[in-house]
């Protein structure tokens, strides 16, 4: 066996472990980019290699393997990598105002190095140093925006229930409001996705930094039928919702800003068509006409808005000519 495979072997038992319902063909295939075929011969040579491999199926008749206990410390990978990745992550969660999440984060980093020896330990240590100084972020223009570490925790804490929240929004001195939270969408600013049951069924937007306060109630509720936090936030273009603006966006790029734009993932939704004279229509589904307007402002005169006749209107006669370079 070589070296490649013998380490996707051993990441394969570390995945059947830590997961309850253990590991699928179909999941084999996602985590290692395998076939359907290459991915059998893995389950084989996890039952081949290891004793305490178990499997079952479910409703769907599609099978599971799990290994019933954790490998031995013996077998530890060395941890630089995990190290690195969860102090990034740990840095991430505090500048988002995400305490808890922060915390939590560093205990598992503290954790992997408790369990390397001394020597392995120093290293990974090191080496996870050196490339975390090595890594450093483009400075894009936006809010500075300071999250209440309060009020965040207790929208997560609410979130887990899911409890309904009595928060102090907007003003100073402003009428307590009582919210149905159902998710947040983190950003530049980042915003509290919730019903307020006085104000009817719709969803709505709460910028965080605007929440004073955030007390959870001993109320638990359904959430929205149907609600998903993906498909809500892929109704808009940036953050802005309104249903009167959701409709079919398309964009043409010009044969000279084409290879670009389709380097861009505008929205997640979206279709790309690259046209007979080189030119370039992107196509999706969204809301917030003047989100979309501040970022076709950057391509100038190399796009053209074709629909919705709305954004057309906003965007004609500020298309530049004379911008040196594309975003």
């Amino acid at each position: 066996m070589s070296f490649a495979k013998a380490q996707d072997l051993l990441r394969l038992a570390q995945i059947a472990a830590s997961r309850r319902g253990g590991v699928s063909l179909e999941d084999i295939c996602a985590e290692f980019d395998v076939s359907h075929r290459t991915a059998q011969r893995m389950t084989e040579a996890l039952d081949a290699t290891f004793t305490n491999v178990t499997t079952s199926n479910d409703v769907e008749r599609r099978r599971y393997w799990r290994l019933e206990a954790p490998l031995s410390e013996r077998l530890q990978p060395r941890q630089e990598t995990a190290i690195e990745a969860l102090e990034i992550a740990a840095h991430t969660a505090c500048d988002e105002g995400r305490i808890r999440h922060s915390h939590a984060l560093e205990d598992l980093r503290h954790g992997l190095l408790a369990r390397l020896n001394t020597r392995d330990a120093l290293r990974s240590e090191a080496d996870a140093e050196a490339v975390l100084a090595g890594l450093g972020q483009v400075t894009r223009p936006g809010p500075t925006v300071a999250l209440k570490p309060a009020v965040t925790d207790a929208v997560i804490k609410a979130l887990r229930g899911p409890f309904r929240l009595r928060v102090c929004y907007g003003a100073q001195g402003a009428a307590p409001r009582v919210i149905e939270p159902h998710g947040m969408l983190l950003g530049h600013r980042s915003y509290l996705v919730a019903r307020q049951p006085a104000r009817g069924e719709n969803i709505l937007n709460f910028r965080m930094d605007r929440i004073h306060e955030a007390q959870i109630l001993n109320e638990s509720f359904q959430l929205a039928p149907g609600f998903s936090l993906e498909n809500y936030a892929a109704m808009a273009f940036g953050a802005y919702q309104d249903p009167e603006q959701y409709g079919e966006v398309v964009w043409r790029f010009t044969p000279a800003a084409a290879e670009r734009a389709a380097e861009f993932r505008f929205h997640p939704t979206q279709t790309v068509e690259l046209q007979d004279d080189g030119s370039l229509i992107v196509r999706f589904q969204a809301a917030g006409w003047l989100e979309m307007a501040w970022h076709l402002y950057q391509w100038g005169d190399k796009v053209e808005v074709l629909a919705p006749a709305g954004l057309r209107e906003l965007v004609s006669g500020h298309q530049r000519s004379d911008f040196d370079a594309l975003p």
